[in-house]
């Protein structure tokens, strides 16, 4: 994952759009096209004993096999995706189908089925309309052969990837990637490379407020643009929602200090607001989403304690990780700019907080989330530790309520008793 943290919104844009599939299908396709006529130009440069060989006649059956082959496995593997993908919008969250989209593998791998369709359909034209030079069928079929390579390559891969796809182990596998990219990021540049807003902080008296410009959630600061609006030595501009929060439009995201009008503007143009959450500067969000999974298999309709617990290990790992990552002690690239630093508590809410409550009366899930949460409250970090003190003591408030055998409530106290260290 590129570091998100501090690039423009244009980049995020160009970011964004190579993630997404008809994005290389389209430059495969393109791709295909100029191969084809690129072989009308490589007609002078062949021999005539290949011109006598290898004569149009004779490479129109390949291609008419490879479009019509290529265009039904292009449907198959669509539909397979499609399956796949809403499968594991069912099992585990909806949220996760936006991450399977961003799958390079799948991506990689129709773009090649469709190019390859494509390539053939365009050569086909060419030479029906004799447009294509006797000698062109030469290069068209060398160009052909490296086609079929690619497409055999592809499908091998193809075959190789079918065996998780849309799976709840690949699934949880890159929902967890994801959120340990999103982390990392937040650990190693606080607050965004700007001051860290808290309570503690004086706003100066003549700060006017940034509305939104829209409503939905704040998925990325261009701080970097922000920055350069702040000319003026005296300009402050103290941002209170952070990615991540939902804003609705006219409602203040940020106050400002020592703007003008057409800067004010400027500002909001900086904040993209969507319709759902991003990974790119929210921390909790990956979290968040493991949380889901292990709710929905929570559920009585999935009725699947494994995955909770299996759930809980990660989110467990994560926050592990976090919390043992030092943080950078580096002068804030952005001084001027003023946002809230990732909270411990958010975190430990956003990764727990549901799993407490719907898996309070299964003990063996309720157990390992009392050994998740005083492992971590045994690490270093301070703040993450009383966090996860307090998360311990409301799941086991959740479990008492709900447990019906004394025998299961025992357990558990047993299980807080003898702390995180695994036995």
């Amino acid at each position: 994952m590129a570091n998100t943290k501090t690039i423009s919104k244009t980049l995020l844009v160009i970011l964004r759009i190579s993630r997404m599939l008809w994005v290389r299908v389209t430059l495969m396709a393109c791709l295909a096209v100029v191969a084809s006529m690129a072989a009308m130009l490589l007609d002078s440069l062949i021999p005539e004993v290949l011109r006598e060989r290898f004569t149009p006649d004779a490479v129109m059956p390949i291609l008419t096999i490879l479009a019509s082959g290529m265009l039904a496995v292009s449907t198959f593997s669509l539909n397979v995706m499609v399956t796949a993908h809403n499968a594991a919008a069912a099992q585990a969250t909806p949220r996760a189908h936006r991450i399977l989209l961003a799958d390079t593998t799948t991506q990689t791998v129709l773009a090649t089925f469709i190019g390859a369709f494509v390539y053939a359909l365009s050569s086909i034209i060419l030479f029906k309309a004799k447009l294509h030079a006797p000698g062109a069928s030469v290069a068209v079929l060398a160009v052909t052969v490296v086609v079929v390579i690619l497409v055999i390559l592809a499908m091998l891969r193809w075959i190789d990837h079918l065996s998780d796809l849309g799976s709840m182990d690949k699934t949880l596998h890159d929902t967890e990637r994801q959120a340990r990219a999103s982390l990392m990021l937040a650990r190693q540049t606080p607050a965004l490379r700007a001051n860290a807003l808290t309570p503690e902080t004086v706003m100066p008296q003549d700060v006017v407020p940034v509305p939104a410009p829209r409503s939905g959630y704040l998925q990325f600061i261009d701080l970097r643009r922000m920055s350069a609006i702040l000319q003026d030595k005296d300009a402050r501009l103290y941002v209170h929602a952070p990615p991540g929060r939902f804003v609705l439009q006219g409602t203040p995201v940020a106050y400002a200090s020592g703007l003008s009008g057409k800067a004010l503007e400027t500002v909001k143009e900086c904040l993209t607001i969507g319709d759902y959450r991003s990974f790119e500067q929210d921390a909790a969000y990956g979290l968040l989403v493991l949380s889901e999974i292990a709710s929905r298999a929570l559920s009585p309709g999935i009725n699947d304690p494994g995955t909770a617990i299996d759930v809980i290990g990660r989110q467990e790992r994560l926050l592990w990780d976090w919390g043992r990552t030092p943080i950078e002690d580096k002068e804030p690239i952005f001084p001027r700019i003023f946002i809230p630093d990732t909270s411990p508590e958010q975190l430990i809410e956003g990764a727990f907080a549901s799993t407490a409550r719907d898996g309070a009366a299964l003990v063996e899930v309720a157990t390992r989330l009392q050994q998740a949460l005083q492992t971590l409250a045994e690490g270093p970090d301070a703040n993450l530790a009383s966090a996860a003190e307090d998360m311990a003591e409301r799941a086991r408030a959740y479990s008492e309520q709900a447990m019906v055998l004394e025998e299961d409530k025992i357990k558990l106290r047993a299980r807080q008793s003898a702390g995180g260290v695994n036995p």
